[in-house]
Formats: structure tokens, C-alpha cells, sequence
């Protein structure tokens, strides 16, 4: 099997292109997916430098990538709800660390899958399930968006701000975002209410009101700033910090989902969701792909495409 590996922790230069990589197992309750698209995450620069080898067990070669697209090669004798030739897409996250979705074949477990939407490509497709279902849990789940709201969300352009803004927009809500002057016409474009200069000061001092839910996507001092830009604090959710466990806010740790995933789909077929490409890369260029998600500052998504 064809696809990127590495050996040892660390920067960009350990991914290693080989042919000859094993065929992955496929198991009662998993699906044999042959990958199309894989998304680029800051993630997957976190765990090839080891940051989370404290979380999940990791067996090397270790194949990156979460992000997938693809169509069904085989399923196991448990499943019936895909079939060979499917076209499916999901977040790949499996127990351990290994079998990742940037090489020919991945195998994933049945809850990290949906039916591809049928309005996207597979490049777009493979760079929607991490970060869009980051975004819906957060604000479905952990923040309860409602009607009417106003929803702040920082670094609105990025990977999980962008699916964020449209989410809260499809939900109803009355959408802040924060991002640089040149993003702004970007997330207006998205059906944004109001966008602010996250380097024009403190955005509590922006803001003509608090709001009613806070999502941070960034950490540190804008984190720190949250309080005072919303009427509760238990209504704040940080993706990127920790840290908002001491605010009395809520820490998202994203979950693969069937149907988050399909929620995801379903928006997306309606016109509520599009999935900006940054830049796509081969197979061949992979190293440049992480150095891009790793340089920060990337307006829509990364993804490395197999066909």
C-alpha cells in the first residue's frame, strides 16, 4: 500500500512517502475506505511531534491524518449500513494511533462515518469532518445555540471558525466574528453580522454589548477576555485552551459522530455550508502540506488528495 509514514516523533521531515506500507486490518465492525481526500489538521502536527502520546496509544510507522473521503472498498460482517462502492466521509479516529487516513486504504470504525454530501467534491469532503464537527458539538451541544442569539466566535476565518459562523448562522444566531481586516468582506460573504480586529485591542472593549455565547478558537489573552464579553460564563467553549474549565466555561474535545457527521452532510446539500479550500497538495508534497497547517494563518482548509 502506498501512502505517508513516519518512524519517530518529530518536525515535517520524518513523513516519509513508501510504498510498501501494510494492507490495514478490517475488523466485524469497520470499513475499508479507499481514500480519496484527507484533510490536514493542526492536529496532526501535535501528534507527529508527540504531543499526545499520552492520550492514545501509538504504534509505529504511524500514518497521519483524521480527515477522510473516500469510497468503500470492503466492510466487515457487522456492517450493514455502508456497502463497496459507497461514497462516505468521515473523521477517522480510531483508539490508538496508527492506521491514519493519508495513504491508499484506512480502515475506520463504523461511528466515524456518514454517506459523502452529495454537493461536494472529495477534496471537499476530505477537509470538512474534524473541524465541522468541532464546530457543530460546540455549539449544539455544549453551548445550546438557540434562534436569535448573538454568538461570538474568534479566528471566525480559520479551519473551525469558518464551519462555526455558518453553523451559528444556520441555527439562527446573530453572528459576531474576529479575524484580520483582510478576512472580514471573507465572513460577511458567510452571512457574519459584525467582524472585528482581533489586533485593534481588546474585542469586551469592541463589542457595543455582551453576548450571549462565546466560542474561542484562539486561547491565552483573548480567553482571558471572554468574561467580559459575555453575559455568563458558563456559556463560553474553548477549543484551543484548557484553561476555560477556571472561567466556569467548557473545554471541546470533538468526537467522531454518525450522525453529526450526517447533520454536517445535510447542511452542506442545503446550501448552509461550504467548505473553503486553501490549498491541495498530492501525496508526493505532504511535508509542504504540514508545514502550511503548521505556519497558522490559513484561510479555509488544507487537504492532501490520493486521486
Amino acid at each position: 500500500m502506498r501512502g505517508v509514514a513516519y518512524d519517530e516523533f518529530g518536525d515535517a521531515r520524518v513523513l516519509r512517502v513508501r510504498d510498501d506500507l501494510p494492507m490495514p486490518p478490517v475488523g466485524p465492525d469497520t470499513v475499508l475506505v479507499r481514500v480519496h481526500a484527507a484533510g490536514v489538521n493542526p492536529v496532526d502536527i501535535g501528534i507527529r511531534e508527540g504531543h499526545l502520546a499520552g492520550a492514545f496509544p501509538h504504534h509505529f510507522p504511524i500514518i497521519p491524518g483524521w480527515d477522510v473521503s473516500g469510497v468503500v472498498e470492503a466492510a466487515g460482517p457487522a456492517v450493514t449500513t455502508f456497502a463497496p462502492g459507497d461514497e462516505v466521509f468521515g473523521y477517522v479516529r480510531r483508539d490508538d494511533v496508527q492506521w491514519g487516513t493519508t495513504a491508499e486504504f484506512v480502515p475506520a470504525p463504523l461511528r466515524c462515518l456518514a454517506h459523502k454530501p452529495e454537493s461536494l467534491g472529495f477534496a471537499e469532503a476530505g477537509a470538512l469532518p474534524l473541524a465541522g464537527l468541532t464546530a457543530y458539538q460546540a455549539l449544539t451541544e455544549v453551548l445550546d445555540i438557540s434562534e436569535g442569539e448573538r454568538v461570538l466566535v474568534h479566528r471566525a476565518a480559520g479551519g473551525v471558525g469558518f464551519f462555526a459562523v455558518q453553523i451559528a448562522v444556520a441555527l439562527g444566531a446573530h453572528v459576531i466574528g474576529t479575524a484580520s481586516p483582510k478576512n472580514h468582506g471573507f465572513l460577511r460573504d458567510a452571512g457574519v453580522a459584525e467582524v472585528f480586529d482581533y489586533s485593534a485591542g481588546p474585542i469586551s472593549g469592541q463589542l457595543t454589548g455582551p453576548v450571549d455565547a462565546v466560542l474561542d478558537l484562539v486561547g491565552g489573552d483573548t480567553l482571558a477576555d471572554a468574561p467580559r464579553q459575555v453575559r455568563d460564563p458558563g456559556r463560553i467553549a474553548s477549543v484551543a485552551d484548557p484553561g476555560v474549565l477556571d472561567l466556569g466555561g467548557h473545554y471541546v474535545f470533538v468526537r467522531p459522530d454518525t450522525h453529526d457527521l450526517e447533520e454536517l452532510a445535510r447542511m452542506a446539500d442545503a446550501g448552509q455550508l461550504r467548505v473553503p479550500i486553501a490549498r491541495a497538495f498530492d501525496l508526493d508534497h505532504v511535508t509542504d502540506a504540514h508545514e502550511l497547517v503548521a505556519g497558522g494563518h490559513v484561510r479555509g482548509k488544507v487537504v492532501v488528495t490520493l486521486r
